[in-house]
């Protein structure tokens, strides 16, 4: 036999022992959890534009996607799972385990996974872009996501499984390309709020750039009924108060007084992992949150700021909900889901 046949039956060996494994893990995961009931799922397109003319020439663009599934017996409220990655962090834990989109199916709530215009399943944009591979992005995401100081320097007790390669091999390839500009943040809200008024009574579910669309979605939808955002980057200010800051890829948006006041009927809650104090950005846009939380409920609002290290859950990266504790952090949403009235049936 060839070294070339031998190459290809190893090949073929170690693809049949990976998908074994995968399938032990899964089983074993499911082993002690009752199976999830679905009464419903299915998915829809909302929103976008039709360039040209529909009857002749035309394209239709910029929708966002909405995958979803309804539990039986489902709560009144339900989850809409905003990434600024991709669907993957919501949908397992960093090791393969159960992520939120199970854990809250179990929990008795819808769940939407979403994707904006021009990401992932909703990629039919209406203006032309060129892709360009970024070499350094994988280096870039360790610290952006605060694994570590360093590239492969992981932090002490991080939870992340960082013995384990194929876990970060997973993270850096569960990633869709992004628009951050405001621009682009504006078209996705657009969308965003026509799928909400579709969905009715929704929680906005944020992680990273999600949590600052989230705020441009609650001005445009009357049926954002709160927001929880993990490590929001972007934030909202009424003309003439808070930081004056020149506006970046993540705003802020400067808005009038009157649609500022939108803010202050939403309940919100800022979600910060640990090693903050870590990283000179994460440091900065923690700083922001405090100032848009305390402009927000000067007026009258209702939102507040939750770091877990000081709710005893240490070692928290940027996306804690994909974490190795993310069933304790899925807890602490649970809890301000009932404080809000939002957990009904």
């Amino acid at each position: 036999m060839g070294k070339t046949a031998v190459s290809k039956r190893a090949f073929g060996d170690a693809l049949a022992a990976l998908a074994l494994a995968c399938t032990a893990m899964s089983a074993v995961q499911a082993a002690d959890q009752p199976p999830i009931m679905i009464a419903r799922q299915g998915a829809f397109e909302a929103g976008g534009r039709v360039l040209g003319d529909p009857d002749k020439a035309s394209l239709s663009c910029d929708h966002g996607y909405v995958e979803y599934e309804i539990p039986v017996h489902p709560r009144a409220v339900s989850l809409f799972l905003w990434h600024s990655s991709s669907a993957a962090v919501w949908q397992r834990r960093w090791d393969g385990g159960e992520g939120f989109q199970s854990m809250f199916l179990r929990r008795g709530y819808p769940v939407y996974l979403w994707d904006g215009p021009r990401v992932g399943r909703a990629n039919w944009g209406c203006d032309e872009y060129t892709y360009k591979p970024w070499m350094g992005r994988d280096q870039s995401s360790f610290l952006a996501w605060r694994m570590g100081s360093s590239y492969k320097r992981w932090f002490d007790g991080v939870q992340f499984p960082k013995d384990d390669p194929e876990a970060w091999n997973q993270a850096v390839r569960a990633r869709y390309a992004e628009f951050d500009t405001v621009r682009n943040a504006q078209l996705e809200t657009d969308a965003a709020a026509a799928a909400v008024d579709r969905i009715g009574p929704t929680v906005l579910v944020t992680n990273s750039a999600g949590g600052f669309r989230a705020l441009l979605t609650a001005l445009k939808s009357s049926n954002v009924k709160a927001i929880v955002a993990y490590e929001n980057p972007g934030y909202v200010f009424p003309e003439g108060e808070g930081p004056q800051i020149k506006p970046g890829v993540f705003g802020p948006v400067y808005v009038s007084s009157a649609e500022f006041d939108k803010l202050t009927k939403v309940p919100m809650q800022f979600v910060w992992g640990d090693n903050i104090d870590k990283s000179k950005n994460w440091t900065a846009m923690r700083k922001l949150c405090q100032q848009f939380v305390d402009l927000v409920n000067a007026r009258g609002g209702h939102a507040e700021i939750l770091d877990l290290p000081k709710a005893g859950l240490r070692g928290n990266t940027h996306i804690p909900f994909a974490d190795l504790n993310n069933a304790k952090v899925a807890d602490l949403l649970s809890r301000y889901l009932h404080e809000q009235g939002l957990d009904a049936r």
